[in-house]
């Protein structure tokens, strides 16, 4: 086939991609030439040999425009094939696109047909996948021709034969059982029919008795000829006529192969091409050998794959020439389609696949499938992923002087990454002629170099990405500030939207090119923009702020006896002054006359008591914000930044937020707060409470032994009998903690550690699950700032192994399932305003253990279904179709007459493709504005929560 052809068959220009099946006839079409021998490169040439996988008169010329023997040499004789050698003149990265085939002496089923889920030959054939592949691996045998004529006959033989016997039998028992033979027979005559698979022994068994009744054919070229016999039009009706006779039962299958059928139909696919009678040769140069030193080559695993294959077939088309046995023969077929398998996808197979040996060890070869399929595949790695150019890679540390969109970049990073930009300033300023002496002077970072960079990255935005992106959040754009060092600076706010922490984690960094791409980071990607989860509305950079909460909770805690304490003032900025003075402490309760700005209206002018440290907290916070006068704990603070968001527009929000982070960061430096081990002490009681549990434990087990108890009473009555020895410890171990220590105020502020921490520090790490999930009835009765004895140790190890091989396994597992998720909602339109549909999906108040959320969070940004009517207070109710925000959704849990809500869902929308926008739209963000896909918060969060939930459990 010539270039010119080739060019005509694939087209330059082209807006999408279909898959379908090949015919044999487009594989030749496909093919420059047959490959008819294994053999690859000639060990004394080094060069291909002729006919094998590397043929240059079929894949082109291994050297631009010279030809195998080099008679043709050179751009001009482009397009020749040389009378010699029989290579085309032409250049040599036609090795890439140019593919060969291999004439198969017998159909071969594709494995990814036979063995898929649901296995579409055998759908299409009506039968299970177990007994077509008992057909195409020669095990099974199936029924290709019935002579309905002559089972008649064999019937009627049969019953002459029974007449004759029973007349002449000598008693009724004998009687019988010629009834029972004669009933067998007549079943086993019936069960002959058309399609029908028998395994081999049964075949020789009916082969020797019916033989002339019926034709039964082994191996994937019998179903071949079955396939090649279908008129898929016929087909069709016929299945449509069955399906109109069925019963429900049978219905489900019959519309499985109809819609195969009808699909194979539309789009011009005949049912054979499932098997394969022409093989194609991938380009030589996807699948190369290099040569090594010491005469050896690297070849990739396909080349193997493919020798095997062309080995087997060359073997059977010479067994089938010299007409070998069919014993011999159905062998050959048999190892051919092995072979074929193997090379298709090798993981697809039974067993351990085809091996091949690396380094003295056997491992699965890589099959076509694995090099298309799964992260590094060719699809998701070359084709729909790219490398990227400018861009950059470092381990990160906080930025904690940044503001919100902000990152720290080093400088020789940066001017790397703005390398295009620095050029062009360059050249306009004339310090450089050209690219390459421009490139020069960045490489030398010259002095003229820093102010263009400067230049270059003002209004400037890049990207931050943190691996594993789970959620949309996982990248965000940030304005470069010029940093010294090697390590990226992020602001602490942004770590809970990538879950990132400083303990040595590393983020990408990307620089958008375009101005498009920049307006869009600005505008959408900015970190300022995404302060709120998309999944429920939450403010993302408040539930990780760790310092910063504990140096706010220091400032707004009281404690008593401290410097001034009852002292009054007559204004804030008097008892500030007082503070500022040394007349008073931070933390000292105080009484002050408020002023009459808004922030005071709920003290109507009365004297309040407060602390210092309560006023410099309020003072960060918007002026016409309410005065909070309580210890900002962690839980307090979240409660404050989502209040801040519901009262302020989004685009002041991190102003607000920097405030804080300032604040709390300042005191948290000024408390000085720090632990140490004997700042947490082993309660004195501890021993008796354990003498005691060991004593209720023997007991039991007397009792076990007196016959009083079974097994299992014995072993719930210890695990309750340490539970509560542990429970009252812990009671022990917080009392014991000074509650203005170090330790008392980080549990206490949620900012850091736990009581549970705690305990197992100073109290007892208590009863273990071992990997099977079951609880170890051995307590832990040792601290572990009193230490562990080995076999403590050993046992307690078991949760830790276990929690980091779920990890790693499930991670995995969470992200193929996003990818399902995105694919199944991809198509999730909105079509339309209102579907008009009454139906909905029931909201109820949830219990006492408030699982799913409070009644609140669950409506907020829902759309109701139906009419609520009066609220309480002379509240107006909610229309049909009206948003639910926060302060909607706490009005109704307020009201406990409200057992149940219904609010619209796209699961009962009635638009026959995608949904309407009452149904899809639940918006928690104020995404609606940004006209997101239906399908991407949904799928997002789903990918976040699973993949944490996962790792976590």
């Amino acid at each position: 086939m010539s270039l010119q052809k080739r060019k005509d068959i694939i087209p330059a220009d082209f807006n999408a991609v279909a898959m379908r099946l090949a015919s044999p006839e487009r594989v030749l079409e496909w093919s420059y030439g047959e490959i008819t021998k294994p053999e690859t490169i000639n060990y004394r040439t080094q060069r291909p040999e002729k006919n094998g996988l590397f043929d240059e008169r079929v894949f082109g010329p291994e050297k631009d425009y010279e030809c195998y023997c080099g008679k043709y040499r050179g751009i001009r004789f482009r397009g020749i094939v040389c009378e010699k050698c029989g290579v085309e003149i032409t250049r040599a990265i036609v090795r890439r696109e140019r593919m060969g085939h291999i004439d198969l002496a017998t159909p071969i089923a594709h494995i990814w047909f036979l063995r898929g889920i649901p296995s579409r030959i055998a759908l299409m054939l009506g039968l299970s996948a177990a007994e077509v592949e008992k057909v195409v691996y020669f095990a099974g045998y199936i029924v290709t021709h019935v002579d309905e004529e002559v089972r008649k006959g064999i019937l009627k033989d049969l019953e002459i034969e029974l007449a004759t016997k029973t007349k002449s039998a000598a008693n009724a028992e004998v009687k019988t059982e010629l009834k029972e033979k004669a009933t067998k027979a007549k079943k086993e005559i019936e069960s002959i029919k058309i399609g029908v698979v028998f395994d081999e022994a049964t075949y020789h068994l009916f082969a020797v008795k019916y033989g002339a009744m019926f034709r039964a054919t082994i191996g994937a070229e019998a179903l071949y000829n079955i396939l090649k016999k279908i008129d898929l039009k016929a087909f069709i009706k016929n299945l449509k006529g069955l399906y109109e006779k069925a019963g429900a039962a049978d219905r489900e299958k019959l519309r499985k192969r109809l819609g195969l059928a009808e699909a194979l139909e539309r789009a011009g696919v005949r049912p054979e091409w499932m098997f394969m009678t022409r093989l194609p040769v991938v380009p030589p140069a996807l699948r190369p050998m290099v040569a090594l030193e010491g005469g050896r080559h690297a070849s990739s695993d396909l080349n193997d794959l493919y020798r095997r294959v062309i080995n087997r077939n060359n073997r059977l088309k010479r067994l089938l020439a010299i007409h070998a046995p069919e014993v011999i023969l159905r062998n050959e077929k048999r190892i051919l389609q092995e072979a074929v398998d193997a090379l298709l996808d090798n993981s697809m197979r039974r067993g351990a696949g085809v091996l091949g040996i690396l380094g003295g060890r056997r491992r699965a070869l890589k099959s076509l499938a694995d090099y298309l399929k799964g992260k590094h595949g060719y699809l998701r790695q070359n084709l729909l992923g790219k490398r990227v150019d400018y861009s950059g890679r470092s381990v990160i540390v906080v930025g904690p002087d940044l503001a919100l969109d902000e990152c720290g970049l080093p400088k020789h990073m940066v001017l790397e990454l703005f390398r295009p930009f620095i050029i062009q300033g360059l050249l306009a300023r004339e310090l450089a002629y050209n690219i390459r002496g421009a490139g020069r002077l960045i490489e030398d970072e010259a002095p003229e170099v820093w102010p263009i960079l400067e230049e270059a990255i003002e209004n400037k935005y890049v990207l931050l990405n943190r691996a594993p992106t789970l959620h949309r959040q996982s990248i965000q754009a940030f304005r470069p500030v010029l940093i010294e060092g090697n390590a990226i600076q992020v602001h602490p706010l942004v770590c809970p939207a990538y879950n990132a922490d400083f303990d040595g984690d590393a983020m990408a960094v990307h620089v958008p090119l375009s101005e498009a791409a920049q307006l869009e980071a600005q505008k959408i990607m900015s970190a300022n923009k995404n302060v709120l989860k998309p999944g429920s509305g939450d403010v993302v950079v408040a539930s990780k702020l760790l310092d910063i909460v504990l140096g706010c909770y220091w400032m707004t805690k009281t404690v008593p006896g401290l410097k001034g304490e009852g002292s009054a003032f007559p204004s804030t900025n008097a008892a500030i002054t007082g503070y500022d003075f040394d007349a008073i402490d931070l933390r000292a309760n105080i009484r002050v006359l408020p002023s009459d700005s808004k922030k005071y209206e709920l003290y109507e002018g009365k004297v309040f008591e407060t602390t210092v440290g309560r006023l410099l907290f309020n003072s960060v916070l918007p002026s016409d914000y309410h005065f909070i006068n309580d210890e900002i704990s962690s839980s307090r603070m979240k409660a404050l930044v989502q209040n801040l968001v519901l009262h302020y527009k989004l685009d002041g929000i991190p102003a607000i937020l920097d405030k804080i982070k300032a604040f709390g960061f300042r005191y948290a430096t000024h408390a000085g707060i720090t632990w140490s081990i004997s700042d947490v002490v082993v309660p004195a009681i501890k021993e008796e409470l354990v003498q005691k549990g060991r004593e209720a434990a023997a007991k039991e087990l007397e009792n076990f032994n007196n016959g009083l108890l079974t097994e299992d009473e014995r072993k719930r009555a210890t695990i309750e009998i340490w539970g509560n020895v542990s429970s009252e410890l812990r009671k022990h171990v917080v009392n014991a903690l000074d509650k203005t220590g170090p330790v008392h105020d980080m549990i206490t502020s949620g900012a850091r550690g736990s009581v549970v921490q705690l305990h197992q520090m100073v109290g007892m790490k208590g009863l273990i699950t071992n990997p099977r999930g079951e609880i170890i009835e051995f307590p832990i009765t040792a601290s572990l700032k009193e230490g562990l004895t080995p076999i403590e140790y050993f046992i307690s190890t078991h949760g830790a192994r276990k929690g980091l091989a779920d990890t790693a396994l499930n991670t995995a597992r969470a992200g193929y399932l996003t990818r399902r998720l995105f694919d199944v909602a991809h198509d999730v339109v909105t079509l339309e305003h209102d579907c008009g549909t009454k139906e909905g999906v029931i909201i109820h108040r949830p219990g006492k253990e408030n699982i799913g959320g409070s009644f609140a969070d669950r409506l907020n940004g829902r759309v109701l279904a139906e009419e609520v009517g009066t609220m309480p207070a002379g509240r107006q109710g909610f229309k049909r179709g009206h948003l639910m925000n926060r302060d909607d959704a706490k009005a109704i849990e307020e009201n406990k007459e409200i057992k149940e809500i219904i609010v619209r869902s796209p699961m009962t929308c009635r638009v026959a493709r995608g949904v309407c926008h009452d149904r899809g739209r639940r918006h928690h963000d104020g995404s609606a504005a940004r006209r997101r896909s239906l399908r991407d918060a949904p799928a997002e969060i789903a990918r976040y929560d699973l993949t944490r939930f996962r790792r976590r459990f």
